[in-house]
């Protein structure tokens, strides 16, 4: 099967966010004017190592976020936020933050998380969460679309659960890290194997 994107699939659904898989979810958190906020983003990635940068994206709008959604707004605003990483354990409370709500409205709250405070920005972030990467905005694109915006930032700080290093690195496996597939579906990492590069 072959089409353009401009003529349709013809399929019950569109099946590009299948091929792209997996993504790892950007739970992102902001705080602004309005307060905190906590949303998931599956558009996200890092993108350089030195210094540490990440981007996340944002592809809808709210009607009360001139034409974008809260974190990206947010983030606009106060010039930070901060990625944390979802564990399998808190699928559904990611799931959770993920409802539609007014701005203005705290998912941390909303959804039952707890949050604490970042040590190099002014935002929050998920409390107990495996990892976390505190980021300054570094520019805010805006992509061909109506609504489509990515994110940039440099990590300003990171922390790591205690529990998830082992032998002196980072251990996905100790926590499963969550990833989006296409339609409804997800799934976690819970096995690694390694390959060297043919240079090694």
């Amino acid at each position: 099967m072959f089409y353009r994107p401009e003529d349709g699939h013809g399929l019950p659904h569109n099946p590009f966010n299948a091929i792209v898989t997996p993504r790892p979810i950007g739970w992102i958190s902001t705080r602004g004017s309005l307060g905190d906020n906590l949303a998931p983003y599956s558009f996200f990635n890092a993108v350089a190592y030195f210094p540490p940068q990440v981007m996340f994206a944002s592809t809808s709008a709210k009607p009360d976020r001139d034409g974008t959604k809260d974190s990206v707004a947010q983030a606009r605003e106060s010039g930070v936020f901060c990625v944390n990483v979802v564990e399998y354990a808190a699928r559904d409370a990611m799931n959770a933050s993920s409802a539609a709500h007014p701005a203005g409205t705290d998912e941390f709250a909303a959804a039952g998380i707890d949050k604490v405070e970042c040590d190099t920005i002014d935002c929050p972030r998920v409390s107990g969460a495996p990892a976390a990467l505190e980021c300054k905005v570094t520019q805010i694109v805006r992509l061909p679309g109506e609504a489509n915006f990515a994110v940039f930032g440099e990590v300003t700080g990171i922390h790591m659960r205690d529990d998830c290093l082992r032998d002196g690195m980072f251990d996905v496996t100790s926590f499963s890290p969550l990833a989006r597939l296409g339609y409804k579906d997800y799934t976690r990492v819970d096995s690694l194997f390694s390959l060297a590069r043919p240079d090694e």
